[in-house]
């Protein structure tokens, strides 16, 4: 037996960046997903979020009233982005999640500052998500020390007052407890029927075709959506055991609420499970190998569980993040899951991102349909 030699290592080392480089797809993911981790995490993650989206009802249009919204626009948490007309409207905003802060300046406010009659105003957050709202909550112990300071000047100034002018009072609503597991809990539901469903679609379409048991399915007079449907009837049934079996466990081991919100919440799920389904057929489609299809439905996973809203407070990500993050089945699932489970929203809340679901569902599974060829290449 011949000993060491350089030049044999140097042929086999020839040899496989050959290979490397006639895998397209492999070689692609490994540029491509460290560069994706990178930009992800450098730019889109924030765990602190500012400027989040605030509902004003102002019941009394004073000089205190203006300051104090503009304090809190000051403090860059906060983006006055509605004006709400009633405490119902208010309560919509907050519930349908367009807000994450509703806040109440009452009628007697200026009266009861300038009597030092305990002053307040009302801050509702959108506790959903605890992350999401616990920096801007904390900023708001500085808003009765600062907000009036130029109206309470001068002539205006309360003698004698050594205690602020007026109180918070903050509400956290549909999570007062700010319990994580009650925002990641019902998040999981997404990622996991995700992470399943798309990746074993994608496995068991693409085996067939490297096993050459595809030729035999093609020779038949079938349609492609006959096949279609025949190859992800049973992984339908699959995810919705997987779904049962999470909310029992998100019941019973993590008292999850469930405030109600069934039928879109149903929907919802069907939607989902049918567009994560179609999602592993179309990668099927394109794949030539099960490694090939396991990498491309990582690929997907990546975005899905970093811009969904999942781990990171969706609305602390910057524009572009959110738009890319828009475009994600995942993230308008979470929402429907969330606002069912700790909301109680009924169709009337849910119908945007219903619709999202069902565009989702409806482009892909046609972009599958024409992917999916009647012969093998």
């Amino acid at each position: 037996m011949s000993g060491f030699s350089g030049g044999r290592v140097l042929a086999v080392l020839i040899k496989e960046f050959r290979q490397l480089t006639r895998d397209r797809v492999t070689y692609a993911m490994m540029l491509a997903i460290p560069v994706m981790q990178l930009l992800l995490f450098g730019y889109a993650i924030n765990a602190e979020p500012r400027h989040l989206p605030t509902a004003l009802l102002v019941q009394e249009n004073s000089r205190h009233a203006r300051s104090i919204a503009a304090a809190l626009h000051n403090s860059g948490y906060f983006d006055l982005t509605h004006q709400a007309r009633s405490p119902a409207e208010l309560d919509a905003l907050l519930r349908r999640g367009e807000v994450q802060f509703a806040i109440t300046i009452p009628g007697d406010f200026t009266r009861r500052v300038a009597r030092g009659d305990k002053a307040q105003i009302l801050v509702e957050a959108d506790a959903t998500d605890p992350s999401a709202t616990g920096g801007a909550v904390a900023a708001l112990a500085a808003l009765p020390q600062q907000a009036l300071v130029h109206d309470l000047s001068g002539a205006a100034a309360r003698p004698g007052a050594s205690a602020p002018p007026f109180e918070v009072i903050v509400h956290r609503r549909y999570n007062p407890e700010a319990i994580t597991a009650y925002n990641i809990v019902p998040g999981l539901l997404g990622v996991i029927l995700s992470l399943t469903l798309v990746m074993m679609t994608a496995l068991s379409v693409t085996r067939e075709t490297e096993r050459g048991t595809m030729e035999s399915l093609l020779a038949t007079p079938l349609e492609p959506i006959e096949v279609m449907v025949g190859k992800l009837g049973p992984y339908v049934l699959v995810g919705l055991v997987q779904t049962t079996v999470i909310l029992v466990l998100a019941r019973f081991l993590f008292h999850v609420p469930m405030q109600g919100g069934w039928l879109g919440l149903l929907l919802g799920i069907g939607l989902f499970i049918v567009g994560s389904l179609a999602l592993g057929f179309l990668i099927s489609t394109v794949a030539r190998s099960q490694l090939q299809a396991m990498q491309m439905s990582f690929f997907y996973m990546l975005p899905s569980i970093l811009l969904s809203g999942f781990m990171f407070p969706f609305r602390g990500m910057p524009e572009w993040a959110q738009v890319l993050g828009q475009a994600i089945p995942v993230t308008h699932f979470l929402r429907i899951v969330r606002g069912a489970l700790l909301k109680g929203q009924g169709l009337e809340d849910q119908w945007r991102d219903l619709a999202a679901l069902l565009a989702f569902v409806c482009v892909v599974t046609a972009l599958a349909m024409v992917r999916f060829r009647r012969t093998l290449d």
